[in-house]
C-alpha cells in the first residue's frame, strides 16, 4: 500500500505554512541551500520507501526547482514515478515565514500562460498531471472560455489536466468539473476523518475515469500527535498506533483515491506516515465520529497561523 501515498512538497519548498509545528521541524536553518538539502532527504526516503508520487506547485515556493534538481540527480527515475504540480497562485512571500501575505491567486489565461514555461524550467520536463490549484465556486476557471482552450490544447499534448479543490463546497466545485468533462481528466481534494464531505463526489469522480488524489489527510498537523482531536488521541493510546498513520489509513482504504498524500517535512515524519501502510484491515470504525461539518473545519483552517 506504499506505493499509493506520495509526497507532497508544500511544507517543504518554503520557509513558512500553516501546518502545525511547521517552524519546530525546520528549526533555524531554512534558508534556500537548507529546505534543498532537506527536500532531496526527503524525497530520497519516500523513493526507498516505495513512493512513486510526487506533488509540488507554483506557489510552493521553490518546491518545483528542488522537485527538478532532484530529478536532474536521478534522470532513470523520471519513467518510473509520477510528477504532479499546479499553477493559479504566486508565491509572494520572499521567503519570509512572517510576511503579510504568503499567496496571490489569479485564474486567468495570464497566469497559466506565464506559469506554465515557469513549472518547465522548474521541473526540467513536462508534469504529468498540471491541475489549477484551489479552484472553489467563486473561481472564473470553469467558466473562462479562452482558458480551457489553453489547457485543452496542454491535454492534447498529452499533459493531464485537472483542478485541485478546496473549501467547504468542494464537492460542488467537482461536480461543476464533471459536467464540463474534457480537458479536466484529475482532482485533488481534501479529505480527511475530520473533513470527508466530498468522498462521495470524488467516487463519482473516479467512476468518470479521473485520477483522485487526496491532500491534508492530515488536517496540517491537527490529525497528528500534535493535534488537538482528543477521540483519535485516545484511539492512538489504545491501539498503540500513531494518530498520524491511523488517519492516513483511513484515506487509504478509500477505493476511490489513486494516491494519499503525505505532507512530511522530517524524516521522523515520513516514517510515521508510512506505518499507515500496515494497517489497511485493521479496525477503524472508531475515526468514523469525527467529522466536523464543513463549515466548522474549514473556519478552523482559516485561523491557522503560518510559522
Amino acid at each position: 500500500m506504499s506505493a499509493r501515498l506520495g509526497l507532497g512538497l508544500a511544507a517543504l519548498g518554503r520557509p513558512g505554512y500553516i501546518n502545525l509545528g511547521h517552524a519546530e521541524d525546520l528549526g533555524p536553518e531554512n534558508g534556500v541551500a537548507d529546505l534543498r538539502a532537506r527536500s532531496h532527504v526527503l524525497l530520497d526516503a519516500a523513493w526507498d520507501a516505495g513512493l512513486r508520487w510526487f506533488d509540488a506547485a507554483r506557489s510552493y515556493g521553490l518546491a518545483e526547482q528542488f522537485l527538478g534538481e532532484w530529478l536532474a540527480r536521478h534522470p532513470e527515475r523520471r519513467q518510473q514515478l509520477i510528477v504532479s504540480s499546479k499553477w493559479g497562485y504566486t508565491y509572494v512571500a520572499d521567503w519570509r515565514s512572517d510576511a503579510e501575505q504568503h499567496e496571490v491567486k489569479d485564474h486567468s489565461p495570464g497566469t497559466f500562460e506565464r506559469q506554465w514555461p515557469e513549472t518547465l524550467a522548474a521541473l526540467g520536463s513536462p508534469p504529468d498531471l498540471y491541475l489549477i490549484h484551489s479552484v472553489t465556486p467563486d473561481s472564473p476557471a470553469l467558466g473562462d472560455a479562452a482558458l480551457l482552450a489553453r489547457l485543452d490544447v496542454l491535454a492534447e499534448r498529452g499533459v493531464t489536466v485537472g483542478l485541485s479543490v478546496s473549501g467547504s463546497r468542494q464537492a460542488d466545485t467537482i461536480r461543476a468539473a464533471l459536467a464540463l468533462g474534457w480537458p479536466f481528466a484529475a482532482v485533488q481534494a481534501t479529505w480527511n476523518v475530520l473533513e470527508p464531505s466530498a468522498g462521495e463526489t470524488l467516487a463519482e469522480a473516479k467512476a468518470a475515469g479521473w485520477q483522485v488524489i487526496v491532500k491534508e489527510a492530515l488536517a496540517n498537523g491537527r490529525l497528528t500527535a500534535r493535534g488537538d482531536v482528543p477521540g483519535l488521541n485516545a484511539l492512538s493510546a489504545e491501539s498503540e498506533v500513531a494518530p498520524d498513520a491511523l488517519a492516513l489509513a483511513a484515506a487509504l482504504v478509500q477505493p476511490w483515491a489513486d494516491v494519499i498524500l503525505s505532507g512530511a517535512s522530517t524524516r521522523a515524519q515520513l516514517e510515521s506516515n508510512l506505518g499507515a501502510a500496515h494497517l489497511v484491515g485493521a479496525d477503524l470504525t472508531g475515526l468514523a465520529g469525527l467529522a466536523e461539518s464543513p463549515e466548522h473545519y474549514w473556519h478552523t483552517r482559516a485561523g491557522l497561523a503560518w510559522n
